[in-house]
């Protein structure tokens, strides 16, 4: 496995800047945010030089671009909403070998129309299911025509928000193009220690043959996010888990700051180390 952190831990508005900032605090890969080339994480247009840069800097730093992030709301309540990401994703796929990667990570999205990684009783109504089908169809065609693949992330708080069900929408969609980022992190908030690791274990299987990028943050005992290795979560058994089914990509971390990063890419490489099987 790669270690690698969300581009967007550090500052900077130029990729030269930030990968090289990745690169010293003692990671190989990342997932990148256009912010990072001072653009909006979702915009309007990418010229190809400010994607040209993007591979510059991944080249120079040796820092590989395991993903872009392209994240919007997919089941927003207004529609236009939806459609301007999806105008957006186009925009980031049209330009994602230029920036040498191919894939790009989503978020399934959420009733509530204020804040796209917030619960809402009617993620789980038949109507969100249907129009998340109908988003991902929109999404998976643009990734087709520009041959890249779309990572979801089973959350919580969003209309995917068990490993379950993002089997279930691989199943209906029968998309190659569709792959898993794995959080563990997300699928629970307060579980007991066997728990977590039932939990874990059971959505590493069910998506394995899926799954293209790992994520590491961690849960404080009282469900709140914390930095990975901070928490609660069984490092040791994920990675294992992860090493089981020839799991050998990105193990990309976030939710932390910049200050902690350095410390963080020592203990994942530590875990790594002692790791089965």
């Amino acid at each position: 496995m790669q270690i690698g952190i969300f581009a967007k831990t550090f500052e900077g508005t130029d990729p030269q800047h930030v990968l090289k900032a990745v690169a010293e605090a003692g990671f190989a890969c990342t997932q990148y945010n256009m912010a990072c080339s001072g653009l909006p994480s979702m915009p309007d247009d990418i010229s190809e030089e400010e994607a040209r840069a993007v591979a510059k800097a991944s080249a120079t730093t040796g820092v590989s671009i395991v993903a872009v992030s392209g994240t919007y709301n997919m089941i927003h309540p207004d529609i236009e909403v939806r459609r301007a990401g999806h105008r957006r994703l186009d925009v980031i796929a049209r330009q994602c070998r230029t920036m040498s990667t191919g894939l790009i990570t989503l978020c399934t999205g959420t009733r509530d129309a204020a804040d796209q990684w917030k619960e809402h009783p009617d993620n789980n109504t038949p109507e969100a299911w249907c129009d998340l089908l109908d988003a991902m169809a929109v999404a998976l065609d643009i990734a087709e025509r520009h041959e890249v693949d779309l990572g979801i992330e089973p959350e919580l708080a969003n209309v995917i928000n068990s490993a379950e069900k993002a089997h279930r929408l691989i199943e209906d969609l029968q998309s190659p193009r569709l792959k898993i980022v794995l959080d563990p992190a997300n699928l629970f908030e307060r579980a007991a220690p066997d728990e977590q690791r039932r939990i874990v274990a059971s959505a590493i299987d069910l998506l394995a043959d899926r799954i293209v990028m790992a994520h590491a943050k961690d849960r404080n005992p009282d469900g709140s996010f914390a930095t990975a290795g901070k928490g609660v979560l069984d490092y040791p058994h994920y990675l294992g888990r992860l090493k089981a089914i020839g799991f050998d990509k990105g193990l990309v971390t976030h939710g932390l700051d910049a200050s902690e990063a350095a410390g963080v890419a020592n203990f994942l490489m530590q875990c790594l180390h002692g790791a089965g099987p």
